[in-house]
């Protein structure tokens, strides 16, 4: 008989076990009621599936790809749990006002400008790509303030971001596919919050309209996202709050039988015709302007007080940042030119196809690069002039203002982007270049003619589109 009952006895605790598991999945946080957790709607929880789905998958093979770019993306969750305790609050709250809200979405704001500021700390790290791809796209959580089309806000910043992207597949489509699972990763994870805005929020953030204030929402603990672990907590538990204010007695209200009373009293005096000017004073002549012409002088016009006038104090400027030493040397296998002003004579030698050339901040320079190198990048400088030989992948010119560039050798590619003022000298081995340009202006190439002589061809800046059935047709609009 007990030989009968042991694989029953088994399979129950089996069972049991399973049970138990479920249980505490399910079960709400410590401290949190259970009203707290029924009051999560449908548009929260399709939050919690995006945060651990794409999202999750994100994170997990960011963590596989570097320290910093593991820190960078630990701010990315942090700032899609503060944008899930936002639409908490929103399903729980009617409309604030527009400073409420600026208060509401700080913590979002917050972790935007932290993703940003690693970024900018690590410009010379082998991932300012993989960096530059997140804080270019992460805008994208912005969308809570953006109304009546956060759907297509969101295609945009990530649109903005995949400029860098595509540098990262290029980079990485031949050495390592974590990269690129890493890109696709992260625009799956943005396509999904559009579609997510697009059911839930279509035209901006969706309140309560039944719901309560939204600053006593911001009070209440939002429940954990099931499956993820919550931010931890720094520093003790909050102070309580200030005794409650003396408030000032309130104003009398007046009654509808008050007004009535008025309303009767006034037509009752109305109903006395001539004999309504009995009670009126009677004023004596030496009050009348018009028999005392010194009454109608009027106040003596402001005379300024003797002396000479004491000095105001005026607001001393703010400092200018200190300027970073100029830097030009070769790091590893990438040419580093930096805070360079003013210096037209500076020569990269004994370079090789295995190096790259990154250029940043340089005002009023020239860089020369000698012989073949992978790829040369100008960011963020002004009035600066390069000339080069042969560049095997491509040639980018990013933020950059009234710069010029010469091609003595070939060069495949020449992307600019963001950039206003750009013109580039052109040699015969060089014509079958490809220019790929965004949000950029004033862009000319000059062509060599037989008699060695150029000529100048603008890059337009100006398109058409329509739509021609079936889809949309983009032509450069004619121009002069």
């Amino acid at each position: 008989m007990a030989a009968e009952l042991a694989p029953l006895i088994e399979r129950l605790e089996k069972v049991t076990s399973r049970l138990e598991a479920v249980s505490v999945s399910v079960s709400p946080a410590p401290n949190t009621s259970l009203t707290e957790v029924e009051e999560v709607g449908a548009s929260v929880l399709a939050f919690d599936e995006l945060i651990n789905g794409p999202l999750a998958k994100f994170l997990s093979i960011s963590n596989d790809l570097g320290d910093v770019i593991k820190q960078q993306c630990n701010l990315v969750q942090v700032g899609f749990q503060a944008e899930r305790d936002f639409l908490l609050k929103a399903s729980r709250s009617k409309q604030p006002s527009q400073d409420v809200l600026s208060k509401l979405v700080e913590p979002v704001s917050q972790q935007m400008t932290a993703i940003g500021d690693i970024r900018e700390a690590n410009r010379r790290s082998q991932f300012f790509n993989h960096l530059s791809t997140i804080s270019e796209s992460v805008s994208a959580l912005g969308w809570l303030v953006v109304s009546p089309a956060p759907g297509p806000y969101v295609k945009e910043m990530l649109d903005a971001g995949q400029f860098y992207g595509n540098r990262v597949l290029k980079e990485f489509k031949d050495k390592d596919t974590k990269h690129v699972e890493w890109i696709n990763s992260w625009k799956t994870t943005l396509m999904d919050l559009q579609a997510y805005i697009k059911q839930y929020h279509t035209t901006g953030v969706t309140w309560n309209p039944k719901g309560g204030d939204a600053n006593a929402a911001a009070k209440r603990p939002a429940p954990p996202v099931p499956g993820v672990a919550p931010p931890p907590v720094v520093g003790g538990a909050p102070p309580p709050p200030p005794p409650p204010a003396v408030l000032p007695p309130a104003p009398a209200v007046q009654t509808k039988d008050s007004e009535g009373n008025d309303r009767s009293a006034l037509l009752g005096e109305l109903n006395k015709g001539t004999d309504i000017t009995l009670g009126l004073k009677k004023i004596s002549d030496n009050v009348k302007t018009h028999k005392n012409p010194n009454l109608r002088l009027g106040a003596a016009p402001y005379k300024a007080p003797s002396g000479s006038p004491k000095s105001v104090k005026a607001q001393a400027p703010k400092p200018e940042a200190p300027k970073k030493p100029p830097v030009c040397e070769l790091q590893g296998k990438k040419w580093i030119v930096e805070h360079q002003e003013g210096n037209r004579n500076i020569v990269l030698e004994n370079t090789n196809i295995k190096q790259t050339v990154y250029v940043f901040k340089c005002v009023n320079s020239v860089i020369n690069v000698k012989g073949k190198v992978n790829s040369i990048t100008l960011d963020n400088c002004k009035k600066t002039a390069l000339v080069f030989e042969n560049v095997v992948s491509s040639a980018e010119f990013i933020n950059c203002q009234s710069v010029q560039a010469q091609v003595t050798g070939k060069v495949p590619t020449v992307s600019i982007d963001k950039t206003d003022g750009f013109m580039i000298y052109m040699n015969k081995d060089s014509l079958d270049a490809s220019f790929i340009t965004a949000k950029s202006s004033e862009m000319n190439v000059l062509v060599p003619k037989d008699n060695g002589d150029f000529a100048e061809y603008a890059v337009p800046e100006q398109f058409r589109t329509s739509w021609n059935g079936s889809g949309l047709v983009t032509v450069c609009s004619e121009t002069g």
